[in-house]
């Protein structure tokens, strides 16, 4: 590939000009990183007439 300095070191990173790459890490100035997922929120159930 190429000779990025941001590649987490397996050699195949393709790093956008925003610091992600392909692999869902994300280039943080000094070292690539792996963000938290962000889950959407559960809504809560009512319950229900068996829960009673």
């Amino acid at each position: 590939m190429n000779n990025d300095t941001r590649c987490c070191g397996i050699g195949t990173c393709i790093v956008n000009r925003e610091g992600r790459c392909w692999c869902g890490q994300q280039w943080d100035g000094q070292k690539m990183y792996r963000p938290a997922l962000s889950h959407p929120p559960v809504p809560e159930t009512p319950p229900t007439k068996d829960d009673e």
